[in-house]
């Protein structure tokens, strides 16, 4: 099976050949026969009916600093593909929000990986909210009063924004500390958004387990263990990866939530466990497949392609 694949991503020139999870995609694909365009969201359009994207036919190889090389701009419309990935990053502001709507007028004929309704409609934070049985106490609040009332109730908490990424703006406040009142009057000066506040896990220390799922099903997992000093495990933030694997607690929580990621048409999605308490579902970019593949061998991005070549021939 040859397929015509559209990636929306972000410039393809600067991403890191040795982590990025839309290059081991890609490549993958290309490995597998599928032909490859490449565009940025910026140039994503609706018009006279047609959902468009201008950008270039795209050829990848695993060399630093020489890893792709793009054919003949050209405008092409989402329609004559038979998939389109979902790839930029967040911030999951309102022009990711706008893309997921325009990208939803082709799918499903043209399969959209992951379903941008959902992707939408089910923000890494909030999805969450719907196994209360598997997450930390967790509190999602913009009125000081109940944030307060939650830190007396728990003690040491973790506060950030409720649609941020990456690690960025998230802090740990004990009992004692004076900087709750501060937080919350830079956060709500910047956004009207609520924040998002869950008891601290001491179990961070050890690490943040990433897992990932292909159709609803997990496939491995790694760790990623934060900087000493450092309350955040992430990998933009100075976060090591370590080999790991998947306990039963963590094959408890794939098995409750996989039914409804499979059904909802997110098929490459990460989840982060810490202390066997679910933390976040990753529908928008999830990341990981590179660091899976070198610890423990398992091709990640071949199950994903096995699972949309399913969905294309209809099984």
């Amino acid at each position: 099976m040859s397929l015509k694949v559209a990636i929306q991503m972000d410039p393809i020139a600067r991403i890191d050949i040795g982590a990025d999870s839309t290059f081991r995609i890609a490549l993958e694909a290309q490995e597998r026969g599928h032909e490859l365009f490449y565009y940025t969201p910026d140039q994503l359009a609706f018009e006279n009916g047609r959902v468009s994207a201008r950008g270039w036919p795209l050829r990848l190889r695993r060399q630093e600093g020489d890893h792709f090389r793009l054919g003949e701009r050209a405008t092409v419309e989402l329609a004559d593909f038979d998939v389109v990935w979902l790839r930029q990053d967040p911030p999951f502001d309102m022009g990711y929000i706008t893309t997921t709507h325009l990208l939803e007028l082709v799918h499903p004929q043209t399969l959209v990986v992951n379903d941008p309704f959902w992707v939408r409609n089910y923000p890494e934070k909030l999805l969450v909210l719907r196994f209360p049985e598997l997450i930390p106490p967790t509190a999602i609040a913009r009125d000081l009063d109940v944030i307060r009332a939650f830190r007396e109730t728990h003690g040491d908490i973790i506060l950030k924004p409720l649609y941020g990424n990456g690690g960025a703006g998230v802090f740990r406040l004990g009992p004692e500390d004076r900087n709750l009142a501060s937080l919350h009057e830079l956060f709500t000066g910047i956004s009207n958004e609520p924040l998002i506040v869950q008891k601290f896990l001491p179990a961070v220390a050890v690490g943040d387990k990433r897992i990932i799922l292909v159709d609803g099903e997990a496939v491995g997992a790694i760790n990623r263990v934060p900087q000493a000093g450092e309350t955040r495990s992430n990998m933009h933030v100075g976060g090591r990866a370590e080999q790991s694997a998947l306990d039963g607690r963590d094959r408890e929580i794939c098995a409750a939530i996989g039914p409804l990621l499979r059904e909802k048409g997110q098929i490459f999605v990460g989840i982060d466990v810490i202390g066997g308490f679910l933390t976040e579902i990753n529908l928008t970019s999830p990341t990981g497949l590179q660091e899976l593949e070198r610890f423990d061998g398992t091709n990640a991005a071949a199950l994903i392609w096995e699972a949309i070549e399913r969905r294309r021939a209809g099984s």
